[in-house]
């Protein structure tokens, strides 16, 4: 059996999805904090239990019979550490056979503080003494993509990366990944660091989308404080602000580069270009 939790969010459906084309239904449970948003799944076959990472006492069950068992990360900033604990309790308790967990680019030496609660996940999986599978995910072309609106209404892209390069990937990428990983051999104890092919800047972002819209959309690099006040003023909560300022300095210092191409290897393509991205983006933008 394979379990995946946070299976009804945007990385996890893509898990699911990308599953059921090789693993018989039957053979897939997905743990989610609402069970009326995977009725699709259910009527296909796929187990359907409650888990909310926040309520430990919903976890065991979730995870009973988990041969592996795929840990998606929280969207809970702050309070990811206690919530992935709970979890990899609960995997240990029930005996999983491997725990794979989606983690962050070179999370051990990344200047990002997003990083921290990851580390501390990858401590506890560690210290559970389960077979795990670190997928250190880079950043989603859809951190960008699904938000283009703003940037083709005010010609402008802002941020405080400087010339930093990110080499994102899709979604769809490293939701192969993950099922390369729990539908494949010879994975347990490894550490993947997951990013796209080629890299590219903020600028580079900005001129892609230019030409494809047809609109004058250029890259406006501020200095942080700048930046997280542009965010503020919009109405971002101040958390948040915090987060996405700080993680651009981290993209100025090369936090988000990785050339060894380890997802490419492990999905057996390439991965998503930067115009197919900004492509799809559009297109759901006019949609």
């Amino acid at each position: 059996m394979i379990v995946v939790t946070g299976a009804s969010g945007k990385l996890g459906t893509h898990v699911v999805q990308q599953l059921l084309r090789k693993v018989p239904a039957k053979d897939i449970a997905v743990a989610v904090r609402n069970p009326a948003k995977a009725t699709e799944l259910a009527a296909l076959g796929v187990h359907v239990r409650r888990a909310d990472y926040a309520e430990p006492s919903s976890l065991g069950a979730a995870l009973e019979g988990a041969d592996k068992l795929l840990l998606i990360s929280s969207s809970e900033l702050s309070q990811r550490t206690q919530q992935h604990e709970a979890v990899v309790n609960a995997a240990k308790h029930v005996g999983v056979g491997l725990l794979a967990y989606t983690s962050i680019l070179h999370a051990d030496t990344s200047p990002i503080g997003l990083a921290s609660e990851h580390i501390a996940t990858e401590r506890a999986i560690r210290a559970s003494g389960l077979p795990f599978v670190f997928l250190r995910n880079g950043w989603y072309f859809e951190n960008y993509t699904e938000h283009l609106a703003p940037a083709l209404e005010h010609g402008a892209f802002l941020g405080c990366a400087g010339e930093g390069r990110i080499a994102a990937a899709s979604r769809a990428d490293y939701a192969a990944a993950a099922v390369a990983v729990l539908t494949g051999r010879d994975h347990e104890n490894a550490i993947y660091e997951l990013a796209g092919d080629v890299s590219f800047s903020m600028r580079e972002l900005a001129s892609e989308v230019a030409q494809q819209s047809g609109k004058k959309v250029i890259y406006n690099d501020l200095p942080r404080d700048q930046y997280k006040a542009a965010l503020l003023s919009v109405g971002v909560p101040e958390g948040f602000a915090e987060v996405l300022s700080d993680a651009d300095v981290g993209i100025s210092k090369g936090a988000l580069v990785e050339s060894e191409g380890q997802l490419r290897r492990l999905i057996g393509r390439a991965t998503t270009s930067l115009a197919a991205a900004v492509a799809a983006g559009l297109a759901a933008t006019k949609a």
